[in-house]
């Protein structure tokens, strides 16, 4: 009887295969290299939401709180004279890393309502917090004014995106395998257990509030480096990042790729932001519509994202 799942050996070539692609992306659009470097970095945040969602099934709207303070981080330091891109990294990481940490405290307790109330109360008071200041931070006028480096002091970036695509690239890349380890250690086998049954993990014995804290924190610390390459990348960091709306984007990207699934987000962003992109160019007074009307479509064809309809046709092959 053949088997209804992918080798190991079949998966690592499935995702040799897709970083090649995206990798190939810099020669076959030359012209859509800012976008792509876009897919990429939404991809990275859409991930960072689907380990607290998809694998720790903490419920939450509000990430965009994670994303937008590693941004503005970020946007900060090289705005006041600390442009080294990969060091300014680091510091949305450790910042947002220790911000889940705290909100932990309140979210993993909570039951599914209170978290939502919670994270979306964050979220919003964030963005909020953000507006007042704006001498700092631009308010509704965005951080203007920044100074990125060259990437290890070499690679200037340019107006053609180019630097900035391979930048985006290497870290993503570098961030998915991080995850992708940590998904595969016995800490990511433990979520599943705790996403599966809380109870039964709670039966023999796991510490599982504390392991659902450590995903949060993880979590968010994974949405601030996304954060943190979007300001660098576009050198310039909107009161949008921080707000509700890129909460409710990210979520839909993550439903459409398909939740508890390491590539879904980066599918989800891929296809949601190259169909954004052409609408726009179609119809540019109502291109909204028709991405409401693919969603929609998206979703009630394809159960369990674009990645739980390849497994499906997967499993079809391997039956016959």
């Amino acid at each position: 009887m053949k088997s209804l799942s992918l080798s190991p050996t079949q998966v690592r070539a499935t995702e040799i295969a897709v970083w090649l692609a995206f990798a190939a992306a810099y020669v076959a659009l030359p012209d859509k290299l800012a976008l792509m470097s876009q897919v990429l970095i939404f991809g990275l945040f859409a991930v960072s939401l689907d380990m607290a969602l998809g694998y720790a099934g903490i419920l939450t709207v509000g990430h965009a709180a994670f994303f937008g303070t590693g941004a503005y981080a970020a946007g900060l330091l090289a705005r006041h004279g600390w442009g080294e891109p990969l060091s300014g990294l680091l510091v949305a990481l450790i910042g947002c890393a220790a911000l889940g940490y705290v909100l932990s405290y309140l979210v993993v307790r909570g039951t599914d309502l209170a978290r939502l109330m919670i994270t979306i109360g964050v979220c919003v008071l964030l963005a909020e917090l953000v507006n007042r200041l704006a001498p700092v931070t631009g308010g509704t006028d965005g951080l203007q004014g920044m100074v990125v480096d060259p990437v290890l002091g070499t690679f200037d970036f340019d107006l053609f995106g180019k630097t900035a695509f391979w930048y985006a690239y290497a870290v993503v890349l570098a961030c998915f395998l991080l995850v992708r380890l940590m998904l595969r250690s016995p800490f990511g086998l433990a979520l599943r257990g705790i996403h599966d049954s809380r109870k039964r993990m709670l039966a023999i014995g796991s510490p599982v509030e504390a392991r659902l804290r450590m995903a949060y924190c993880f979590s968010a610390a994974m949405a601030g480096v996304a954060g943190a390459l979007l300001a660098q990348t576009t050198q310039f960091v909107g009161i949008e990042s921080i707000g509700f709306n890129r909460s409710a984007e990210i979520l839909i990207i993550l439903v459409l790729g398909g939740t508890g699934r390491l590539y879904g987000g980066l599918v989800g962003a891929l296809v949601y932001m190259l169909v954004h992109d052409a609408f726009a160019e179609i119809d540019p007074q109502y291109w909204m519509f028709w991405l409401g009307i693919f969603l929609i479509g998206a979703v009630l064809l394809g159960r369990g994202g674009i990645m739980g309809l390849l497994s499906r046709v997967v499993r079809t092959e391997h039956a016959r």
